[in-house]
């Protein structure tokens, strides 16, 4: 079992560069006092090639201004992509070195280290400190009674410092890494020699019973009585490892370009090192020194990719380069088969195609899964993209290719949201099957010409916004109008079967296909296009999607009205005696031009990332999940890198406005006023109330407007909103990547970009708590709790459950005039562009939460319009979903 094997048992184990500290590295601090710092970037950069996931930076030496150098070594960092690409450790014993750091690090940093060691106070002070940089930390076993060395003792400091931090700190456990003090074994003093048994016993107490924290420690340390021997010291390195992993240790300080395999130990060395080790003989050491200097000198070579595989064929290579998504060597083996081959179009029908089969095949049985098809795309786009040329010069293009099917995709017009339609293209490209993409935002008439310009087999829409369903409904009745016969197949977040049986297939008298994900769409292509199958299949669907609507007329037929006036009696019981409301630091607006990356990233929900992958399972957990942990954690890893590339490089400029206003609810409307006068309206937000029958105690019929003092209390409440974009620089990356045949680059800067835009709501939010509204300024709340809206107030947004109305995004972008702040645009369906962008309103009431509206009569349907001035049958066409009825037309 190798030193890798060992990391992959327990998860992933995670190299920290060690030799950017000075106190470590005789070179590196030779470099840094002599002000070279240019080579010094050497070292990390020589540290991150061999392998470290995280570089350790100490700058503690008495000739050193401690914290200058850390500030110019960490500022030289964040400008070399290669080095930024891994998070930092800033090591130092004092804190104003480790501050100064945490201010120049982009991203999330590690601090390394706190203890209990001068006691409970200044501990968790500077806990309370690393929290808020959204850093991770380092917490040694040790007290104020010193250094633990027996497990027992490491164990008890341990558990001592979780609960402070995470019960009164509210540190994320996720974040705090121990470290249970690693020692020298086999120094001749005979306590010593259980000291690595005393450290692999605490950490597997602390992993099981401390949840969600990691094991950290100094790999050098245990076998520092060698050295001078590098050979005996790599041994002992890689045998505390392989029975340290197991144990729950999930990172650890190293030279990663040292670490040599387990099995690669010579036999008679292994066998001695694990007595040390294990403390399995009292001679142990005097067996070891007996033998030591036989191996003095020979240090272990640095390790080598595992390339047996480029000994194979060149299809059994591509097939290899394609399943495993690597593309260092594609390029030349594409060249090799291709002056194999009599022409070049038989390399991407013949060894190219038989690869992606292969891919086809595992992803199908499930052994693979999203991220890695889409690694497989970007090795196939590049074999392609270095084959095309030759076909063009034959003159005679690709039209022999035997794809299995030409499929147009398009996301609607209106709609700017493509992450999962391209994601889908991916999957279909690697079942060989033709993929003509038109991007977002795509007419009705645009989608037909290009299908019949193309003469595709297959059509497929993609809506992620309400509006967009409508716009499905028109484009199959066009395609019903101009005669056309190929089935259409209909996706999106917003989409349902439901919804496709119900409102899109009757417009069209050719199969229509609602496909939940990008897993099902290779069998529903591949079904609609087999010679055999599809009539049947197409039967099959069309006989679920009558039933289906034969079911959904009958549950609407039997929907009792509940009138809107019943309702409205029944709404949300708050008592306003006694209330008084906070007042905003300001009224109006305010902007934030291209705000700080790095404050985002602690504020990420991971969950919905994983999702967008088609990945099922909550972060982290999934990252230990049998099925897809190991996907999922090498995702998480990419994303990570990516991550540090954005932050670092500055790849995004995030822009926020955010606007209070006095405000009172009249109805179900809040009527914003120009100033504290209240005397002119300056707008108003028109909202919908649930409007079906509650049954049982205290079960209202929410509006939003029900958080809002009544203008009739005479109460001076206050409204908020705001909107928040990533970016158009999102959108330009992945358009970047998709000219370099990347589609997983480009689908990962999407998915990063919406995470961001997420997040950066949700620090925008947080700070209208405790500053800008300043409801809440004693909040202290972790990720957890933000994620799970565990704080006072809400953020609904236009088209969302609570405010189903997208409509209704026009007034606040009037009201915050997002296009000039924010670069933000609405296109003719109110969905945002750029697509990584957030907008909302904001409630302070400690009573507000968020619903779902639901199902509303047309009684209600009618007054929403009159209020609005808007014509009846164009407000039923927003709020389709919603209604519990069947519009006229």
């Amino acid at each position: 079992m190798s030193t890798e094997a060992s990391a992959a048992s327990g998860g992933s184990f995670i190299n920290i560069g060690e030799r950017t500290n000075v106190t470590g590295s005789a070179k590196f601090k030779r470099l840094i006092i002599e002000g070279d710092y240019d080579t010094a970037l050497d070292v990390a950069r020589d540290q991150v090639e061999g392998g470290a996931q995280v570089i350790d930076v100490n700058m503690d030496e008495a000739m050193l201004d401690s914290e200058a150098a850390m500030v110019r070594f960490l500022n030289l960092v964040a400008s070399e992509p290669d080095i930024a690409k891994v998070p930092v450790m800033i090591d130092s014993s004092k804190w104003s070195v480790i501050e100064a750091g945490l201010k120049c690090v982009q991203g999330k940093a590690i601090v390394n280290s706190i203890s209990l060691k001068e006691g409970k106070e200044p501990f968790v002070a500077a806990a309370k400190k690393i929290r808020r940089y959204g850093a991770a930390a380092v917490v040694m076993a040790f007290d104020e009674d010193g250094q633990a060395d027996v497990a027992d003792r490491k164990f008890e400091i341990c558990k001592r410092s979780y609960d402070i931090l995470v019960n009164e700190v509210k540190f994320p456990p996720e974040d705090i890494i121990f470290d249970p003090n690693i020692f020298a074994v086999a120094t001749g003093i005979e306590e010593h020699n259980n000291y690595a048994v005393e450290f692999f016993e605490a950490t597997k107490r602390i992993r099981e019973e401390l949840p969600h924290c990691h094991v950290s420690g100094g790999l050098s340390n245990v076998s520092f009585s060698f050295r001078g021997n590098n050979a005996v010291r790599e041994a002992m390195h890689a045998v505390f490892l392989y029975h340290a992993i197991p144990a729950g240790m999930d990172m650890g300080i190293v030279n990663p370009a040292s670490l040599i395999v387990y099995d690669e130990i010579p036999a008679e060395l292994r066998e001695l090192v694990e007595d040390v080790i294990l403390n399995r003989r009292e001679d142990a050491t005097d067996r070891l020194l007996e033998v030591a200097d036989k191996y003095k000198g020979g240090g272990a070579a640095a390790k080598v990719k595992d390339l047996s595989w480029r000994e194979g064929s060149v299809q059994e290579r591509l097939t290899h380069a394609l399943v495993n998504g690597i593309a260092d060597y594609v390029v030349e083996d594409t060249e090799e088969a291709r002056l194999e081959a009599e022409r070049p179009l038989h390399v991407i029908e013949g060894p190219l195609m038989d690869g992606m089969n292969v891919v086809g095949d595992l992803f199908g049985a499930g052994k693979m899964f999203l991220p890695q098809v889409v690694k497989s795309a970007r090795v196939m786009k590049k074999a392609v993209a270095h084959l095309i040329p030759f076909i063009e010069a034959e003159k005679e293009g690709s039209g022999e290719s035997q794809a299995k099917g030409k499929i147009l995709m398009a996301t609607v017009k209106g709609d700017v949201h493509d992450i999962g339609k391209n994601i889908v293209g991916v999957v279909l490209q690697c079942n060989n099957y033709e993929v003509v993409d038109l991007g977002v935002m795509v007419p009705a008439e645009t989608i037909l010409e290009e299908a019949k310009k193309h003469q595709v087999d297959i059509i497929g829409l993609s809506g992620l916004i309400t509006p967009s369903l409508d716009e499905m409904c028109y484009v199959a009745a066009e395609m019903k109008r101009q005669e056309f016969d190929i089935p259409l197949l209909i996706g999106g977040a917003t989409t349902s079967k439901v919804h496709t049986a119900v409102k899109i297939a009757p417009n069209y008298q050719h199969p229509v296909i609602y496909v939940t994900d990008a897993s099902r769409a290779v069998g529903v292509a591949s079904n609609l296009l087999s010679e055999t199958a599809k009539e049947a299949y197409a039967k099959e669907i069309a006989d679920d999607y009558t039933q289906m609507r034969e079911k959904h007329a009958a549950s609407r037929s039997q929907t009792e009205a509940f009138p809107i006036a019943k309702a409205r009696a029944n709404k949300a019981p708050i008592t306003w005696d006694g209330y008084e409301p906070p007042k905003p630091s300001f009224t109006g607006t305010r902007v934030f031009e291209d705000y700080d990356l790095g404050e985002l990233v602690s504020r990420i929900d991971w969950t919905p990332f994983f999702r967008t992958w088609d990945l099922a399972g909550r972060y982290p957990q999934i990252l230990d999940d049998d099925v897809v942990g190991e996907t999922a954690t090498s995702l998480f890893n990419d994303a990570q890198s990516m991550l540090q590339r954005i932050v670092g490089e500055g790849w995004f400029k995030p822009r926020a406005v955010v606007g209070f206003w006095p405000a009172n609810a009249v109805g179900d409307d809040i009527e914003l006023y120009a100033d504290d006068g209240r005397a002119r309206v300056l707008n108003t937000i028109h909202t919908l109330r649930q409007q079906m029958e509650r049954k049982g105690r205290d079960r209202a019929n929410f509006a939003l407007a029900d958080f809002i003092a009544p203008k009739d209390t005479g109460l001076a409440d206050y409204f908020g909103g705001f909107a928040v974009t990533a970016g158009d620089e999102v959108e330009k990356r992945a358009k970047a990547f998709e000219a370099e045949h990347d589609d997983y680059s480009s689908i990962m800067v999407k998915a990063l970009g919406d995470r961001l835009a997420e997040a950066f709501a949700e620090r925008m939010h947080e700070r209208v708590r405790k500053e800008f509204w300043g409801y809440e300024p004693d909040e202290q709340l972790d990720n957890e709790d933000l994620i799970s809206e565990n704080y006072r107030g809400i953020r609904p947004a236009p088209g969302y459950p609570a405010c189903p109305d997208h409509t209704e995004k026009r007034i606040l972008f009037d009201l915050l005039d997002a296009e000039k702040n924010t670069g933000l645009e609405l296109t003719s369906s109110f969905a945002m562009f750029p697509a990584a962008s957030v907008s909302g309103f904001y409630f302070s009431h400690p009573d507000s939460a968020y619903f779902g509206v639901g199902r509303i009569h047309k009684d209600q349907v009618e007054d929403y319009a009159r209020r609005k001035g808007m014509e009846l049958r164009e407000i039923e066409r927003w709020l389709l979903p919603n209604l519990a009825y069947e519009p006229q037309g």
